[in-house]
């Protein structure tokens, strides 16, 4: 009987592989079509080419219960390969509609070249305004990185780990073949194992709001052991309305240019120099007080530093901080 558990899982991971790239194919079609006008007009807002779309394989979902569900039937699915593969939802009444509708649609690719899922993006104001696939036999958040099939192929010497999908598609654009995406959670060891097989740098570019640093501060506590080299590329705040405010790598990529981000990457922190400077923002320094206090925090920090050597420099750069 296990065995006979173990053989239908894997027919069954076998299908839903096969009605991925099914899926995949036919929200392509509907995205060169009329029907797709609406994404398209939404990536032409975005400045997504039409040859970068067709290098991620991007697509459309259009606003229907179930143009999904009606095609891959068709094509010799059943409903429960659908359910299988999360791209149909169980409704109350016993049926079935489309997950995805009225969407940009970005396949999420294996290294093996396997669609394993899907992450889409709504055109609107609605919510939610990102949806992945949920967890399935094929897909597992943990265990991928979005963009990775593409920038494993990479000639640059690191890999840049961004916060979202449409970042990794606009650095991609601009020539920064290297960027990946985690899918809507924070880094995971099971990615870290999966990026080591690529590269031994890692420069970690995550939104510059208090989400991105807590994200930052989060890699880097995993990250802290490992084999990797790891920097930080903090993205600058713009100006609106004379009040700064966020930007994300596409943003930046928009406002400045690709030339701007390659500066910003060469003469991006190392983890350490990054960690003491949070805590330097946290105080302050031209108060007696708070620089005690920072120094306290700080010590932390450095505590933390196996290297002798490492902690001597970098206990100098904390102090003249203060």
């Amino acid at each position: 009987p296990e065995e006979d558990r173990r053989g239908e899982s894997s027919r069954l991971r076998t299908r839903v592989l096969a009605l991925n790239k099914d899926a995949a194919r036919f929200y392509y079609k509907l995205l060169q079509g009329s029907e797709g006008r609406s994404v398209q007009q939404y990536l032409d807002r975005r400045r997504i080419t039409r040859k970068t779309a067709v290098r991620f394989g991007m697509g459309a979902s259009i606003d229907q219960w179930d143009a999904l569900i009606q095609a891959m039937i068709k094509l010799g699915y059943t409903k429960a390969e659908l359910l299988a593969a999360g791209l149909a939802v169980q409704g109350k009444n016993g049926g079935i509609y489309d997950k995805f509708r009225n969407r940009l649609m970005l396949p999420v690719i294996d290294v093996r070249g396997d669609v394993i899922g899907f992450g889409s993006r709504v055109l609107d104001k609605s919510e939610p305004k990102y949806m992945n696939t949920t967890e399935t036999l094929t897909y597992s958040k943990r265990r991928v990185l979005y963009g990775l099939n593409l920038a494993k192929k990479t000639k640059r010497p690191n890999i840049i780990l961004c916060e979202g999908n449409l970042d990794v598609v606009t650095l991609h654009q601009a020539g920064f073949d290297n960027a990946v995406a985690s899918m809507g959670t924070a880094l995971t060891v099971e990615q870290t194992r999966l990026l080591s097989r690529y590269t031994k740098e890692l420069v970690l570019c995550y939104d510059n709001d208090n989400a991105g640093r807590l994200a930052t501060q989060r890699a880097l506590e995993i990250l802290d052991k490992s084999e990797f080299t790891v920097r930080v590329l903090k993205l600058p705040n713009k100006m609106v309305d004379g009040q700064p405010t966020k930007q994300d790598a596409d943003d930046f990529i928009k406002n400045f240019g690709p030339d701007a981000f390659e500066r910003l990457l060469s003469g991006s922190e190392n983890g350490i120099e990054f960690r003491i400077a949070e805590v330097a923002g946290k105080f302050d320094l031209s108060d007696d007080r708070q620089r005690v206090a920072y120094a306290e925090e700080v010590s932390g920090v450095l505590a933390g530093l196996e290297n002798a050597v490492e902690r001597e420099i970098y206990t100098a750069r904390a102090a003249e901080a203060a």
